[in-house]
This record gives C-alpha cells, sequence and structure tokens, in this order.
C-alpha cells in the first residue's frame, strides 16, 4: 500500500485524510502467476495498481493470444473502457508473475472522485501519461524496425525482457517468435 500512496504523491499533493481514504478503499492481495484477473465477455470492476509482479493484457483474435499490455510494478492497469462504462471487456488480464496488487472497486473509485479534490486530477494525469505510451507505441510501429523496437523495449523494461516469454515479448512488438529469436542472436548486450 504504501508504494501505491508514494506513486500518488508523486504526482498529487494529499493530505493525511486523502491517504486514510485511499487505504480505506484499497484492498490488497497476492495473486499466484497464471491467474486470470480478466475474462473478455466479462465487465472490468477494478482499477489495480502492480505493487510487485508482471501482468499481461491481451485479447484473444481468431485463436490467437495478442498481447497488448505488459505491466511492470508500480503501475496501474484496467481494462479501461469495461471500467469506466461498466461494459463488458474485449481484453483479458493475466499475472505472469506471482503479483500484489492493490486494487479500487468501481463504486470506492467513484466515492474517491467525489469526496476528494485530487482523485479527478490523479486519474487524469495517470490516464494522460498511458495514452502518450500508446501514442508511442503506435509511432514505434510506423517507424522503427522490428529490432530497433526490440532494443527500445529491452532498454526502458529491462525487467520485462528478463522475465516475459519470447511468445509474449514478440506479440506485444508486433513479430512473431522465431523473427524475434533471431533479433536476439544478433544483439549482445
Amino acid at each position: 500500500m504504501e508504494n501505491l500512496i508514494n506513486y500518488i504523491r508523486s504526482r498529487a499533493t494529499i493530505s493525511q485524510t486523502d491517504i486514510d481514504l485511499i487505504k480505506k478503499y484499497s484492498v490488497s492481495e497476492e495473486v499466484p502467476a497464471q491467474t486470470i484477473l480478466l475474462e473478455a465477455g466479462k465487465v472490468e470492476r477494478y482499477i489495480y495498481f502492480l505493487d510487485t509482479g508482471i501482468v499481461k493484457g491481451y485479447q484473444n483474435i481468431d485463436g490467437k493470444i495478442v498481447v497488448q499490455h505488459l505491466v511492470a510494478e508500480q503501475d496501474f492497469f484496467t481494462s479501461l473502457e469495461s471500467f469506466m462504462t461498466e461494459t463488458p471487456s474485449m481484453d483479458y488480464y493475466e499475472t505472469v508473475t506471482a503479483a500484489t496488487l492493490v486494487k479500487i472497486a468501481k463504486p470506492d473509485f467513484d466515492l474517491l472522485q467525489r469526496e476528494t479534490s485530487f482523485w479527478a486530477i490523479f486519474v487524469k494525469e495517470v490516464t494522460n501519461e498511458h495514452l502518450n505510451c500508446k501514442l508511442e507505441r503506435v509511432k514505434d510501429f510506423q517507424i522503427l524496425t522490428a529490432k530497433e523496437r526490440y532494443q527500445k523495449f529491452v532498454n526502458q523494461y529491462p525487467t520485462l525482457a528478463l522475465n516475459v516469454s519470447i511468445d509474449n515479448i514478440a506479440s506485444f512488438l508486433g513479430m512473431e517468435p522465431q523473427s524475434l529469436s533471431r533479433i536476439r542472436k544478433q544483439i549482445a548486450f
């Protein structure tokens, strides 16, 4: 829980009352590796802060797993549209490693929006950070080679590069596992 408080403090000014409310409306949970947190077709009921571990978000498109999110420690994740509109998700979220999560249920999220002055501003800032990452990722797909995308991934997310399977990394980077294997053999770190 302290990592969540520190994460929020790094982006917003919060009072002890705010901290108490966050603690009151947050639940910490330890989850084993390969645990499905959300299945496609179900409504996302939580926003998560990943305290420790790794999580992947993906879709099953015609039987092929397409990894769209690899979440490292100290970051938020959710199936945003499903969470905000309370409609069925197209996404799956699953732990890659054992993980410690702090989760906030939708009614508590809404309550924090109403009862604090910082929460709406904080959520907007985090959402914008995630949107900017997505836009950069789209740009990378347009202008970088597969090798350059992998090198950038390794430089930005060394923990993910070491702890996520080659199949998941390849899917995340938009290439086949065999192509990624060839690229990895070419690169000496």
